[in-house]
């Protein structure tokens, strides 16, 4: 797979935090795209705080980030803001730049109430021609508390009207992931509808964790389209215990998706 960059990096920093209880067998994950903590109703605003307090509301163990500003003239160049997360969350974080953007970086990641482990980010493809935008994804080995393994991995797809780029992108994500022998949960942006060949082609590999009425996601006020999902594979690994779309209308552009996944 020529088009496929893939590094392997080191952890850029974390936070100390306890760990839950040793038999707990569940897992609260969250998917954000924080529009780099910038609340649409007050433009030109860097609200982290805010981004913050919508994650401590859930108490989720692993957040998939999407949209993150590190160091940039828009959000401040001194403000990293997958560090600044970490830190009022007080998870462990990590950040994959895509780009370079306004004096500083711009990408996704993670945060964990878990340590990291074998940090991995991979370069999807993007089709010649078509100008899109880098995109990533970050994947990080996750061991719970008690003793089992899963790979978390956060994502954001091409956000062209045209697919090309998005099929492309998941594709190369369910060969890359098809290979993993730990149980696996994806999370992010897809940019597109469940009805799309993107999502489509996710089904084929991992399994949503919710199909039908799961509530839309996109705008923030009067949401009319559901394009962040949580999915895993295999099947077999998790029952889920709760999805929820939660309703906070003025920290991003995007509503936070939730699910409580029960480890089999």
């Amino acid at each position: 797979m020529r088009y496929l960059l893939a590094c392997l990096v080191l952890l850029s920093a974390c936070a100390p935090q306890s760990s839950p209880h040793a038999g707990n067998t569940t897992i609260t994950v969250l998917s954000y795209n924080i529009h780099h903590a910038n609340p649409p109703s007050q433009p030109g605003v860097i609200d982290i705080e805010a981004i913050a307090n919508v994650i401590n509301a859930q108490q989720p163990q692993l957040v998939a980030l999407q949209e993150l500003d590190v160091n940039t003239k828009r959000s401040g160049s001194t403000l990293n803001q997958a560090e600044e997360l970490g830190r009022l969350t007080g998870m462990h974080f990590y950040f994959a730049k895509t780009i370079d953007y306004d004096g500083g970086e711009y990408g996704i990641g993670f945060l964990s109430k878990f340590p990291l482990r074998y940090i991995k980010q991979t370069m999807l493809p993007t089709a010649a021609g078509t100008n899109g935008e880098p995109r990533c994804m970050a994947a990080a080995e996750i061991e719970l508390p008690n003793r089992k393994k899963i790979l978390f991995v956060s994502t954001h797809l091409d956000a062209q009207r045209n697919d090309t780029n998005r099929l492309l992108q998941i594709r190369a994500i369910s060969d890359i992931l098809q290979e993993q022998k730990l149980p696996v949960v994806i999370a992010g942006d897809f940019n597109a509808a469940p009805s799309t060949r993107i999502i489509q082609h996710l089904d084929q590999h991992f399994t949503r964790t919710c199909v039908t009425g799961c509530g839309f996601t996109i705008p923030e006020k009067n949401p009319t389209k559901t394009i962040d999902f949580i999915a895993y594979r295999p099947s077999a690994a998790f029952e889920v215990m709760e999805h929820q779309v939660i309703d906070e209308p003025y920290a991003s552009d995007h509503l936070p998706v939730k699910a409580v996944l029960k480890l089999n």
